[in-house]
């Protein structure tokens, strides 16, 4: 039961076809938050949340594929999980390396490229390795795009390209005073991506939490009271429809 409507195959059958198909968001990003306390609610471990968490991502990729959405950003792993418990740390990385090597033969399959934003030098060794043959294998897919946000932070993703500006400043390799928005974008780990139209999170928190700061000035946003492991598909079409409700002026009338 949500907000009074029975989600069932019916249910899921009618919300999609409240959906315009011509109106799609190109770009949805989503903030998977809530694991730890969905666990809590139910006296398990963090780990078993950040298992059940693992499903939805599943299902979402699936449901996002199917819908024909061109690109899914979705926020893993941030610069500030480091804090963490080191076990739960772990679990996560070995938590995702699972994920891929269950997955990536699907995923390959429907024709989704794997990209990640962040620095994913800092990852342990096989965690890493794992992702890059992913990121390798589906490298030349076209059907939709999976960003995943790995030791991501918005700032530290300015920052960098800040440096990596000055530096082809420095080099000569542009002009300072033709640097603009657009240009400056190159140097963003979405540098191939449209911004978000869609920004969806979970959990009943109401902030961005440091995800593609730049990249969702005029995004739209969608919060619910949902934790991330309950997230499904009734929930993401929810999301999709009430986005086509809205009127994007982007600053104009």
């Amino acid at each position: 039961m949500m907000g009074g409507v029975f989600v069932g195959n019916c249910n899921l059958l009618e919300l999609r076809k409240k959906i315009d198909m011509d109106r799609l968001p190109r770009h949805i990003a989503i903030i998977m938050d809530g694991n730890g306390r969905w666990a809590k609610k139910r006296f398990l471990p963090r780990t078993a949340g950040h298992r059940e968490g693992m499903k939805r991502v599943i299902e979402i990729v699936e449901v996002a594929e199917k819908l024909n959405i061109e690109y899914l950003s979705l926020f893993a792993f941030s610069t500030e999980n480091w804090k963490r418990p080191k076990e739960e740390v772990e679990g996560l990385m070995k938590l995702l390396v699972e994920y891929i090597r269950i997955e990536l033969d699907r995923i390959h399959k429907n024709n989704i490229k794997i990209q990640t934003m962040g620095d994913i030098s800092r990852l342990p060794e096989f965690a890493r390795k794992e992702v890059e043959r992913a990121i390798d294998l589906t490298k030349d897919n076209t059907k939709m795009v999976l960003n995943i946000g790995l030791n991501y932070g918005g700032r530290s993703e300015i920052i960098r390209g800040i440096k990596n500006l000055l530096e082809d400043v420095r080099m000569g390799k542009i002009d300072i005073e033709g640097v603009d928005e657009d240009s400056f974008k190159r140097y963003l780990y979405t540098s191939d991506l449209p911004d978000p139209d869609l920004l969806i999170r979970p959990s009943g928190e109401l902030r961005v939490s440091n995800f593609m700061l730049y990249q969702i000035a005029y995004t739209e946003f969608w919060f619910s009271d949902i934790y991330w492991p309950d997230f499904k598909e009734e929930h993401l079409y929810m999301a999709i429809i009430d986005y086509q409700r809205r009127n994007r002026r982007f600053g104009g009338i």
